[in-house]
């Protein structure tokens, strides 16, 4: 799993049935100092992510294996919604106290 933080939402009316239902979100990926790689996804909501809330996301195989996207076209899914990072003991991240989440 990567840590991201959402940034957008992607709309498509017109899309494989099997997507039909499907929240889909762009999700920059974080580095463990919450810093952006410059990688960004668009990954399928499974859990009712916000728009920059820190996030864990999957991707590959591991996406298909939640109730929502279980045998469905996808290759990245939100999976959870941080509430803490710690490192080496120290808070590195906390959802109550962010500003921006």
């Amino acid at each position: 799993m990567q840590l991201g933080r959402v940034v957008g939402t992607v709309v498509a009316t017109r899309k494989e049935e099997e997507l039909e239902g499907l929240r889909l979100l762009v999700v920059h990926e974080l580095s463990t100092k919450l810093k952006e790689t410059g990688k960004m996804v668009v990954a399928v909501d499974a859990v009712g992510a916000g728009t920059n809330e820190v996030v864990l996301y999957a991707s590959g195989s591991s996406a298909r294996q939640t109730r929502v996207t279980r045998d469905r076209p996808v290759d990245a899914t939100i999976m959870a919604i941080v509430d803490q990072l710690e490192l080496d003991g120290k808070v590195k991240f906390d959802k109550s106290a962010d500003s921006t989440g």
